[in-house]
């Protein structure tokens, strides 16, 4: 069967005058299933956030092949979405009014595309604050419109950029929880970078570890937990082990950037 995502030897260097050419990316290659969640943990500067960029279509890969559903990536799609870091809301536009946007972009009429983002607000916990602006939400409500506003329109794929980051540690445990819960009900492909190993373990089917600056595929980690998770599966022997395979593979190349030996959360 062919994977819903195939990236085959990427290789993307970045030039600018007066400085030093930097390659973020060299022969990085990663099959996705359709359906399938999957993180990527690697040291800081290694490719992560690059590669998503190719895959959005941003950005071409200098080499390499990156195919969708076995075509080319070309640019933007709406088969893709992405949900930063940055909340990136409109802070003139209500909740309701953000999560319609993709769908008010793409011409859809008003009521149709109404329905879909109630359903959508519901669905990811923000129902009673259709009518708020984002200066009135806390950070966790803040990234909750910007996964029901990535999934309005509909993407295969959901691509997850240090989502959670920014968020407290509660807060953090809590979006966990509730994207899991969205993702059962959806089955979207997710890509999902991060330097949370824990967050990683508790997320995925699988768990690719980068290499250090230019970024390969280390390694390649199943995931052996079963679903629905829950947070208490966190405090298992188990999920423990998985932690520890995952950060024994990585920590080899946080020592070749020179990062510290303690193990990363």
């Amino acid at each position: 069967m062919t994977p819903c995502i195939r990236a085959t030897n990427v290789t993307l260097t970045f030039t600018s005058k007066n400085r030093e050419p930097v390659t973020a990316l060299k022969e990085f290659s990663l099959e996705v299933a359709a359906g399938e969640f999957v993180s990527i943990v690697g040291p800081s500067g290694c490719g992560k956030s690059t590669f998503l960029n190719i895959l959005l279509g941003l950005v071409k890969p200098d080499s390499g092949e990156m195919r969708l559903n076995g075509a080319n990536i070309t640019g933007p799609g709406q088969e893709r979405a992405m949900v930063f870091q940055e909340f990136g809301l409109l802070p003139w536009r209500t909740v309701l009014a953000n999560v319609e946007l993709g769908l008010e972009l793409k011409g859809m009429a008003v009521a149709a595309r109404r329905s879909r983002a109630m359903e959508l607000i519901q669905m990811t916990g923000l129902a009673g604050f259709e009518s708020h602006y984002p200066h009135e939400l806390s950070g966790g409500m803040k990234q909750r419109v910007g996964l029901a506003r990535a999934l309005a329109t509909d993407p295969q794929v959901l691509l997850m950029d240090e989502p959670f980051a920014a968020l407290d540690a509660q807060t953090r445990d809590l979006m966990q929880t509730e994207l899991l819960h969205v993702w059962e009900r959806t089955r979207k492909t997710v890509i999902f970078v991060t330097h949370s190993i824990e967050e990683a373990a508790y997320l995925s089917d699988r768990v690719i570890v980068m290499s250090a600056r230019p970024g390969r595929t280390k390694d390649i980690l199943k995931i052996h937990l079963p679903r629905p998770r829950d947070y208490e599966m966190r405090l298992s022997p188990g999920f423990n082990e998985i932690k520890s395979a995952i950060w024994n593979t990585l920590k080899e190349e946080l020592s070749a950037t020179g990062v510290g030996n303690g193990p990363a959360r």
